[in-house]
């Protein structure tokens, strides 16, 4: 198998390489491997007691894992538990963890032969847009979540992209991790980080991995909701604003982006439910599952009333619309009719009768002025009273 030393894009964290590396790329070559592409290999490491240890290549790194864990199961029914019981005791929790993202077929085919991953989960970490969902393989699991990302703009308009989505494929086995990101939202060198700096949360397995990975996907769902109810509060309190009634496009845009969030995170919610009951996740892990669900159950509450928020607005600013567009109306109505009685008479006058009344008299012309500006005055009174003008 081609050994990761190939891959030239391995960030180690203070890890050396060793002088004799280049005996592994030659062991590799003579096996007839097909070497994957590099460009999506974005770290890996092996972790033995809590620890990042030093490895040749991802089959190395593998290799001393398992030897670890079989040495301590072996000590472990040899002192019949005792040392098991010791606090801080190593439990044989051993692991790798391999980063991909967005990588080619044949690297993740390479990785299946390595860690005897399942053809039809390798088949959906290759192809991506798959819905959230736990599914078993084997004494594998296969987990994919969904991300959202908040993207921030200095001015919002009504085709501009406020939620952008990925995912992430999380292939966790009893001694390895190997995650598959889709999208350049929510990287998980934060999530590697701030285990390595905790080696009591490394010390818990390839399940401890899984659960920091869904409790930081879960947490910036929590936060992107937050900025979208922000949003939407804002929009709520311009929606009466004659100006911002009308830009009807901006609010369906929100709507339509509240939806492309609730599809993202509400469909998790009953798989993450059955992951903690699974028989693979201890039973010192299950608590933990258990509260990401309860962060993931306030998420879909908030996402769910910010949907309705939306829809409440949309209907405010359209009937906000109708109410302007009926009252400009009504304005254009009252001029008309106040016009009306002076286009009346002057039309009624400038039929040349010869007997009509008042046309020889000198005081014919002021009176007829007069009529049309009192009979104005006495309608615009009235459209002003009713609330027309």
């Amino acid at each position: 198998m081609r050994s990761s030393l190939l891959f030239p894009r391995i960030k180690h964290a203070g890890v050396i390489r060793a002088p004799h590396a280049p005996t592994v790329a030659i062991r590799d070559r003579m096996t007839g491997t097909c070497v994957p592409p590099s460009d999506s290999l974005v770290e890996y490491a092996a972790y033995i007691g809590g620890k990042r240890i030093e490895a040749l290549g991802i089959p190395d790194a593998l290799d001393l894992v398992r030897e670890h864990n079989a040495a301590v199961r072996s000590a472990n029914e040899a002192n019949a538990g005792e040392k098991s019981n010791e606090k801080g005791a190593d439990k044989g929790n051993a692991f790798v963890w391999v980063g991909l993202h967005e990588p080619d077929a044949p690297e993740v085919e390479w990785l299946a032969e390595v860690f005897a991953l399942h053809p039809l989960a390798v088949e959906d970490a290759v192809k991506a847009h798959q819905r959230p969902k736990v599914e078993r393989y084997d004494d594998s699991l296969f987990v994919v979540l969904k991300t959202v990302a908040y993207l921030d703009h200095d001015v919002l308009t009504a085709t501009s992209e406020i939620i952008g989505t990925g995912e992430i494929m999380v292939f966790v086995g009893p001694d390895f991790v190997v995650t598959v990101r889709h999208g350049r939202h929510c990287p998980l060198s934060d999530v590697r980080e701030r285990l390595e700096d905790k080696p009591k949360l490394l010390n818990r397995g390839p399940t401890g991995v899984l659960h920091a990975i869904a409790d930081h996907v879960v947490d910036r769902y929590l936060g992107v909701a937050d900025l979208m109810q922000a949003e939407l509060e804002d929009v709520e309190a311009m929606v009466f604003a004659d100006v911002s009634a009308r830009d009807i496009g901006r609010i369906y845009n929100l709507k339509r982006e509240m939806i492309e969030m609730k599809r993202s995170v509400m469909p998790l919610q009953s798989p993450l439910s059955t992951l903690s009951q699974r028989r693979m996740i201890p039973s010192e892990m299950r608590e933990y599952f258990r509260d990401v669900v309860d962060h993931l159950a306030r998420v879909c509450e908030q996402v769910e009333s910010s949907n309705e928020l939306c829809n409440s607005i949309l209907q405010a600013a359209l009937a906000r619309s109708n109410a302007l567009a009926n009252e400009d109306m009504r304005k254009i109505s009252s001029w008309v009719a106040i016009m009306a009685v002076p286009t009346m008479i002057a039309g009624i006058y400038g039929m040349n009768f010869e007997h009509m009344p008042e046309i020889k008299s000198v005081f014919g012309y002021p009176v007829v002025i007069g009529v049309m500006v009192l009979a104005c005055s006495l309608l615009y009174r009235g459209f002003r009273r009713n609330g027309w003008m």
